[in-house]
């Protein structure tokens, strides 16, 4: 035990050591000044960790209903995606403009957790020398696929954590032992991160199968005890699934793609240190693993089942991530929105169970080296024809094959020992270092990249909480934007957000009414419009640098007469007339507004720029990937000037009628009229609750409706929720002026039921083995002394 703690305390310091050493080589953050705001680790987790930093402190609005972002959604599922690692809370520790710095010590740890697990791992599979096992422990948590992919997009590293604990569950289910801890390991393992614990788990039932075949213990009854632990787990962890899942079924859909297998030889090229593609799998592990791998199968002293077992399942995993339909398996029967090599780790993850298997029985011969070195230098001359290859590639690999190499055929005691074993850390460490550092400054030349939080950011969080008047009016974080989810990272609230749950009714609605996305409709913008304004409630924003007041606004609850709710158009001006009951946009008469009207122009599909007169605005848009978001053009000042569209694809044109633009003419006096009139009828208390929204209104029937979306999960007065265009609503019956909303995330009911059932499942199979256990010691034989 005490080299078992040496070896998972070594692991994990080469690891933080390899990780931080290669941001430092390459200057990023926090050791430089590159930044690491990329991608999905800018635009969603660390928001999200804001916002969990929020709600630990008592300062984020709401707790099951997220009031920030979306102008109001589910927060569980998102809880459950990117927040419900064990590892999430450390944020809270930090103050909260340091979050980034929070994000990253929370990667590093998670990184040096995952190398002593598989650490532990190996040395409970099997004895060994101890620096060995701490070396292919940290081998294996320094993968390409962990400091590639992993690095920014941290949830999934819950995963990388989880394939050693699940493999040792295995293992207990193999001897009949821990029925009780097994299923909370499988239970804690899903809670973190369901996703990638879903590819581990896949991954550990693999690895099982081969031990039971390797030890002769392949029983039913074994088999059935691992189901039976893995489904009393993923049980326990129901009350968080469940909402996650009905949270993608309810979600926008994404983008819908065919699995490209990547060449062989891009392949081949990714198991070397230094090499970078998004698109292919990061297969990369420390030389000294296919190494060793290799060399197993040239080794006569290990049982020739065990060599071709180990070897079969390492080629089985490797073919199963080309074949379109394991990839299905892999990925929950779904190509995923990005990258498609996803269950990398699991290969990396058997690579270095195949090497450790070899050295248990002691280290290779020259025979079984040379066969192994060959099989290294095979791999690759197999990339060579790639041009994912790259000459630091190439020389990192040499180095680390004679490296390691060298270390083996040295004898084995005293100083050569310890030379043998500074070579091969040296080359986990130069190897891993070198693949960070590359990682790092290729993901900031191919990937989105967002600024970095600073002072600015800091200033403009500030003036938004001293603004802050939720819930009688919203603070929009307004412009310019930052990154997805800014109501989660600078404060306030709006209609940003992005998530892999973002609800399809919230795209459809902001959708129709102006709103701008990108990511296929997933990532929404922020609306910066005066009439989207009053219907929502946005009593001030962030605009030219300081928080300002908006026009006229309403109450977030509201009284519309009787009749049938809004049904939209194709145009976002009508539909904005439709949910406020009354025209407040004139026509645009040749493509010209009249003068001291406010211009706005709908070009969803446009990228390039619009101009009216002096002012010029930029457009993003072009859909199915984004969509322009409604913008103004300012108040329009000379009679008879148009706009002007300049499409970076199709030239310069005057935005008319059928020029895939639109132009709205707001009238500011009817607007403010329109907002009068429907005050009169609005709420006068609004009370937001733990579970949802309270309100008093003037009697007077009608309809009521909360400016949030109505989504799946929302009651009122004990039904299912109405839709006013895809807005909350409550029918008024006559002489009625309070509703009371609740909303229950879908899926927790059913999950807390499925929970409580595998609890009590639990509860009596260990019931039931202290009984077993108890008659086994009465009836065992004592012995006795004359």
């Amino acid at each position: 035990m005490p080299n078992t703690k040496r070896s998972c305390l070594l692991a994990a310091l080469l690891t933080a050591v390899a990780v931080c050493g290669g941001d430092a080589v390459a200057r990023v953050f926090p050791f430089g000044p590159r930044h690491r705001a990329v991608n999905d680790l800018a635009n969603q987790f660390v928001p999200f960790h804001a916002h969990l930093w929020d709600l630990l402190h008592g300062r984020a609005d709401g707790g099951p209903l997220d009031w920030q972002a979306g102008w109001g959604t589910s927060f569980l599922p998102d809880y459950g995606t990117y927040l419900s690692s064990p590892f999430a809370p450390l944020v809270a520790l930090f103050p909260r403009g340091d979050v980034e710095y929070a994000v990253y010590a929370v990667t590093v740890l998670k990184t040096a957790v995952a190398a002593a697990a598989m650490t532990f791992l190996l040395r409970r599979l099997a004895p060994g020398v101890w620096w060995w096992a701490a070396v292919l422990g940290a081998s294996y948590a320094l993968c390409g696929w962990s400091l590639a992919e992993g690095t920014y997009n941290p949830m999934w590293l819950d995963g990388l954590i989880a394939l050693p604990l699940l493999c040792l569950v295995g293992e207990w289910s193999r001897e009949a032992r821990r029925p009780l801890l097994g299923p909370l390991v499988v239970a804690l393992c899903w809670l973190a991160n369901f996703y990638t614990a879903y590819m581990a788990t896949l991954g550990a039932g693999l690895v099982l199968l081969v031990r039971l075949a390797v030890t002769d213990s392949f029983r039913v009854r074994v088999l059935a005890r691992a189901a039976l632990t893995t489904a009393l787990g993923t049980g326990l962890a129901a009350p968080l699934l469940l909402p996650v899942l009905l949270g993608s079924r309810h979600a926008h859909p994404g983008v819908v793609r065919d699995f490209a297998p990547a060449a062989g030889t891009d392949f081949l090229a990714r198991l070397l240190p230094a090499t970078y593609s998004f698109a292919t799998p990061a297969a990369f592990v420390c030389t000294a693993v296919p190494l060793l791998a290799g060399a197993l199968l040239f080794r006569r002293d290990v049982p020739g089942r065990e060599r071709w077992l180990w070897a079969g399942l390492c080629a089985a995993v490797t073919v199963s991530m080309q074949w379109g339909p394991t990839h299905l398996v892999w990925h929950v029967f779904a190509t995923p929105n990005g990258s498609p090599y996803r269950q990398t780790f699991v290969l990396s993850g058997v690579l270095v169970l195949a090497a450790w298997t070899g050295l248990a029985h002691g280290l290779p011969d020259r025979r079984s080296l040379l066969g192994g070195a060959a099989v290294v230098l095979a791999l690759g001359a197999g990339a060579l024809p790639s041009r994912l290859l790259t000459p630091w590639a190439l020389l990192l690999a040499g180095a680390g094959l004679a490296a390691v190499s060298g270390a083996l055929l040295l004898p084995r005691r005293g100083r050569y020992g310890v030379l043998a074993a500074l070579l091969v850390t040296g080359t986990l460490l130069g190897q891993a270092a070198a693949t960070t550092a590359y990682a790092d400054r290729e993901r900031l030349v191919r990937l989105d990249d967002y600024p970095p939080w600073g002072a600015e950011h800091s200033r403009r969080a500030a003036a938004l909480a001293a603004a802050d008047g939720w819930p009688a009016y919203r603070t929009d974080p307004g412009l310019p934007r930052i990154a997805g989810n800014d109501p989660l990272l600078l404060g306030g609230q709006s209609a940003a957000y992005y998530s892999s749950h973002t609800p399809a009714v919230l795209t459809a609605t902001a959708t129709a009414l102006g709103g701008g996305w990108t990511s296929r409709g997933r990532n929404l913008l922020g609306l910066d419009n005066p009439v989207t304004d009053a219907l929502f409630g946005v009593g001030a924003r962030w605009r030219d640098g300081t928080v300002v007041g908006t026009g006229p606004y309403l109450p977030l609850v509201t009284a519309r007469p009787p009749g049938p709710p809004p049904v939209y158009g194709p145009s976002p001006f009508r539909n904005q007339e439709l949910l406020l009951g009354s025209r407040v946009y004139g026509a645009a008469l040749s493509g010209a507004c009249p003068t001291g009207t406010e211009v706005f122009l709908w070009a969803p599909d446009t990228t390039g720029t619009a101009r009216l007169g002096g002012h010029e605005i930029r457009l993003l848009g072009g859909r199915p990937r984004r969509s322009a978001a409604l913008a103004s053009l300012g108040i329009q000042r000379t009679p008879g000037e148009r706009v002007v569209l300049r499409d970076d694809r199709a030239g310069t044109r005057p935005a008319l009628p059928g020029s895939g633009a639109e132009v709205g003419c707001l009238d500011h006096g009817r607007l403010r009229a329109a907002v009068t009139a429907l005050r009169a009828r609005a709420a006068t208390s609004v009370r937001i609750t733990p579970a949802g929204i309270r309100a008093t209104l003037p009697a007077g029937g009608g309809t009521a409706v909360v400016a949030t979306p109505r989504l799946a999960g929302w009651r009122c007065e004990g039904a299912p929720a109405v839709s006013y265009g895809g807005l909350l609503a409550v029918p008024l019956r006559a002489g009625r002026t309070e509703i009371s909303c609740a909303f229950r995330p879908p899926g927790l009911r059913a999950g807390l039921a499925a929970g409580a059932a595998a609890a009590l499942a639990l509860l009596l199979r260990g019931t039931v083995g202290a009984r077993r256990n108890r008659r086994r010691a009465r009836a065992a034989p004592t012995g006795g002394g004359s």
